[in-house]
């Protein structure tokens, strides 16, 4: 697999030409040796070889981190362009060392034919999920769909929908923190294929609504005024667009309204603002006698003789 013109034996000619001893010390490595059918291969033949590998690694990471750093210099670049440009980066880098780490050792390409067989098939099955989830991170950062920072909804394990924000676009999957700080992995093809509800894509703005019900007794403009105090008063409640107060219907107990308002910030949570709307709504409410209702229910007797003679006999 190694070849006469092999970076392993250029270094031991080298080496035996300079220093006699480093050559005799060379020369018994390279005495401890196998034959694989054609192929000789020393002691000294593999400790070049781990040596090659763990230089290539080395500077394959060294070059990543500088391309890496000389990429956040870059003015004009968003953070998912930068983050898709480092990822190119890396993999060209590693690309180009592999080949000159072959080209280096004197590796013969032809003698691994023998493994093109059943092993590469087996192979390929087994990195067809891992090339997918490449692709599809290269393409979501490409079409910038789907980019960190953005807050999208995802389902936790008992299927109730959640929401969380994208922290980082690996090779295989993206990272997805909650507010209860939960981290989800999901793999870059899922997104490609499923539907995703991606709250941050054209837009930060995310309208809240709020439902509120108050008793039949109150003087609903009053009460909209209330509402419509409560919401532009809260912390992190836009002012433009404004806050709407819609009446939703006449329930059983209660007229019913909801209040909408926008937020820019949906990665700091939906339950804190509305928390905060309802409070403010609370201290309004009994500032100005707005009764809310408990569930009740009107019971008509077709026969009240009959009632008091069984209730009360």
């Amino acid at each position: 697999m190694m070849t006469e013109a092999s970076g392993a034996e250029g270094i031991k000619r080298a080496a035996t030409s300079g220093n006699k001893s480093v050559g005799r010390l060379i020369d018994t490595l390279d005495s401890y040796s196998i034959d694989i059918g054609k192929t000789h291969i020393s002691l000294w033949d593999a400790l070049v070889v781990a040596i090659v590998v763990v230089g290539i690694i080395v500077v394959a990471q060294l070059v990543s981190r500088f391309s890496g750093y000389l990429l956040k210099r870059i003015k004009g670049l968003d953070d998912a362009q930068r983050l898709l440009a480092d990822k190119l980066a890396t993999i060209g880098v590693w690309a180009l060392a592999i080949l000159i780490g072959i080209d280096f050792l004197g590796i013969d390409l032809t003698a691994l034919a023998v493994f093109s067989g059943a092993f590469g098939l087996a192979i390929g099955f087994g990195l067809q999920k891992t090339f997918g989830n490449l692709i599809a991170g290269i393409i979501l950062l490409m079409d910038r769909s789907i980019k960190p920072g953005d807050v999208i909804a995802v389902n936790d394990a008992s299927g109730r929908e959640s929401f969380g924000q994208i922290r980082k676009i690996g090779i295989r999957a993206i990272s997805v923190t909650t507010r209860d700080m939960k981290e989800y992995l999901i793999p870059n093809e899922n997104l490609m294929i499923n539907q995703v509800e991606n709250w941050s894509y054209s837009t930060r703005n995310v309208r809240v609504r709020v439902p509120v019900g108050v008793s039949y007794h109150a003087d609903l403009e009053l009460v909209e005024k209330l509402m419509m105090d409560a919401a532009v008063g809260a912390p992190r409640v836009l002012v433009a667009p404004e806050p709407k107060i819609m009446l939703a219907g006449f329930g059983e107990s209660s007229v019913d309204f909801e209040i909408c308002f926008w937020i820019a910030d949906p990665e700091e949570g939906i339950g804190p603002v509305r928390s905060d709307v309802l409070k403010r709504l609370w201290y309004l409410f009994k500032e100005n006698r707005i009764e809310i209702p408990f569930p009740q229910r009107d019971v008509h007797l077709k026969n009240a003789d009959e009632f008091t003679r069984i209730a009360c006999p």
